[in-house]
């Protein structure tokens, strides 16, 4: 018995010596980590990690050497945030007290003292941290800001920092790929959950269609750095971190899918109220067409997001977005009360669809079949125009057969032909003093219009006039006429 109670008593003793010892590593693995640390101040120190690049005002400096930092554009960076010496002093202590059974003790330490030097690397990077509602909150112009520089950051973190704090796990606790995963995992994971709930945060905002561009921003970078959260991220601890970036990058595409539902019903919601004035181009199909071209800019990125929406495509939704707007714009024209500027609304506006079409990604996306078809109806309004305007003027125009007259009346020719010219004359004032304040917007269009309108009117204006100046009972002809060939 006492012979046990002397082993327990050294078991005791040996237990309290071994803490006692840990306790000193853990102390000299702190303090190892700290003055390392404070050796490679790498935000401050360097101008390599930094984005501002705006000018100094070399006089204001005093002639002194100051460091400028440079706008960062080269990622293929790895950092040795430790010096060797110091590293290899860490991997020495790590490897006895995983050994002594205080591996999570170790992890726990590292983990503290780098996940600050991360979190302090991102605030200097001007990333913010903000809940959900903060940045529903925000006025847009404040969010844009902060998504310009969430993009900066979130490069070079899942670039630079996350691959250089990899490296430096894998050194210390090298020979211990547990201790340095459950690390890793512990001194990344708030950084890279601050950037994740941020663009969680974009993504599950308003859907307003201005919104969209920036979230494409978002969307995209997310899209371009997931190969980085697969690779830097492939560890069992951080499965989690990796799973929920793909969750949030998914969420983004729903978010852009759902700002084009917004765009759709911004078009239906669009009020038919007062007329353009002369029938020219409305603000709708200014804002629409300039819109779509500028996201079909993004065209790869949009087909990805749509592909994933088993009943629909960008081109089928480019085509939906066009037959709205077509709709739209045939509502407001309802609002015209003559048919003729009702044709000239729909033809300003239809001539600006199909060249915004033709010259931008939409051309390829909608295809050459449904140009045609809508130059075809561009063609379709000049007809109507035409024949609502101008069909009146030249039935007129037109003589009819009778001879017969009473006596000492005008023979029946010359009292029509004067009085056909006569009502020509005011139908033709009419409609130039009408059409003089309407509007066409293509210079191009001007001259089609133009063109045909010549060689509708000036033949049989032509013939009536020969007629009438080759008829032997109307006297003085050129009295009557009061329009050459060149019109009004």
């Amino acid at each position: 018995m006492a012979a046990d109670k002397s082993i327990n008593s050294c078991l005791v003793r040996a237990d309290d010596l071994l803490q006692q010892a840990m306790f000193r590593l853990e102390d000299e693995f702190r303090s190892l980590m700290e003055r390392g640390g404070e050796s490679f101040e790498l935000c401050e120190s360097t101008g390599n990690f930094s984005f501002d690049s705006e000018d100094e005002d070399e006089e204001t400096l005093d002639d002194q050497q100051i460091p400028v930092a440079q706008p960062l554009s080269d990622y293929d960076i790895i950092i040795d945030a430790l010096p060797s010496v110091t590293i290899n002093d860490l991997n020495e202590i790590a490897k006895r007290m995983v050994s002594a059974g205080f591996g999570k003790e170790c992890s726990h330490v590292y983990s503290s003292c780098r996940r600050e030097f991360l979190e302090e690397s991102l605030s200097r990077l001007g990333l913010q941290k903000f809940s959900n509602e903060e940045v529903q909150k925000m006025p847009w112009q404040d969010v844009e800001e902060q998504i310009e520089r969430w993009v900066k950051a979130v490069n070079v973190a899942l670039r630079i920092l996350f691959p250089s704090e990899r490296r430096l796990c894998d050194r210390v606790f090298f020979g211990f790929s547990s201790a340095a995963d459950l690390s890793f995992m512990e001194v990344c994971r708030g950084s890279c959950i601050q950037l994740l709930n941020f663009a969680d945060a974009i993504a599950i905002g308003s859907r307003s269609p201005e919104r969209l561009f920036r979230v494409l921003d978002v969307f995209e970078t997310l899209k371009e750095l997931m190969p980085n959260f697969e690779t830097v991220f492939s560890d069992q601890y951080c499965l989690v971190l990796r799973d929920e970036a793909l969750t949030i990058w998914k969420r983004l595409g729903e978010a852009i899918r759902g700002i084009f539902m917004e765009l759709e019903n911004l078009i239906r919601r669009d009020p038919a109220k007062a007329a353009v004035p002369g029938g020219g181009l409305h603000p709708i199909t200014r804002y629409v067409m300039n819109y779509v071209r500028a996201a079909c800019r993004s065209r790869q990125t949009l087909e990805q997001i749509f592909e994933k929406d088993s009943s629909s495509s960008l081109s089928v939704q480019m085509a939906w977005i066009m037959e709205l707007l077509e709709s739209n714009l045939e509502v407001k024209s309802k609002i015209y009360g003559d048919p003729a500027l009702c044709s000239i609304f729909m033809m300003n506006n239809g001539r600006y669809i199909v060249q915004k079409v033709k010259d931008s990604e939409l051309g390829s996306l909608l295809g050459d079949d449904w140009i045609r078809k809508h130059n075809a109806k561009v063609r379709q309004y000049h007809s109507n125009y035409q024949r609502s305007s101008w069909n009146k003027v030249l039935a007129v125009l037109k003589l009819d057969n009778s001879n017969s007259a009473p006596n000492g009346a005008a023979p029946p020719a010359a009292r029509s032909m004067k009085d056909k010219l006569k009502s020509f004359n005011s139908l033709f004032d009419d409609i130039c003093k009408t059409q003089s304040t309407w509007f066409i917007f293509d210079e191009q269009l001007r001259e089609e219009l133009r063109i045909s309108l010549a060689k509708i009117l000036l033949p049989t204006y032509g013939n009536f006039i020969a007629k009438l100046q080759n008829a032997p009972d109307v006297k003085h002809p050129e009295k009557l006429i009061k329009y050459g060939y060149g019109g009004c």
